[in-house]
């Protein structure tokens, strides 16, 4: 017999043996992950973070986590910049795309402007918006 139990939380033993079982499912699979993490950060002249991405490099494509600019730097030109240093170090890593998520509510047309396009949409996530997932041949 099997238990199921539902918590918020488990051990960190636990969660390390799920998550290995899963990653050697995958890599008997598809070869390693080959995972490596990526953070591309602006500073403005005193050293204060202005911007940043973060992404991770997995099977030869480059997810971006989180692209954030600070709002008085906004419609600068920095997240493009961002964008574009976090593509080329991922081309330099032999990378040959690139992938995200935006709710609709955030810049899904800023990444259209940058050569991503679109390949699903979630509807209701969040309640009254969408999330947007878009590509980017590197």
């Amino acid at each position: 017999m099997v238990t199921l139990t539902v918590s918020n939380s488990v051990a960190d033993e636990v969660g390390d043996m799920i998550g290995e079982g899963l990653d050697a499912y995958n890599a008997g699979e598809a070869g390693p992950y080959g995972e490596e993490a990526l953070w591309v950060v602006a500073r403005d002249a005193a050293g204060a973070v202005q911007a940043g991405l973060k992404g991770k490099i997995e099977y030869s494509w480059l997810f971006v986590d989180w692209l954030w600019v600070s709002p008085a730097r906004r419609r600068s030109g920095l997240g493009s910049r961002l964008l574009e240093k976090g593509e080329e170090v991922a081309r330099e890593k032999g990378c040959i795309g690139a992938f995200l998520g935006s709710f609709t509510f955030q810049a899904p047309d800023f990444y259209k402007r940058q050569g991503y396009e679109e390949f699903g949409r979630l509807a209701d996530f969040p309640p009254g918006h969408e999330m947007v997932w878009l590509k980017k041949s590197l």
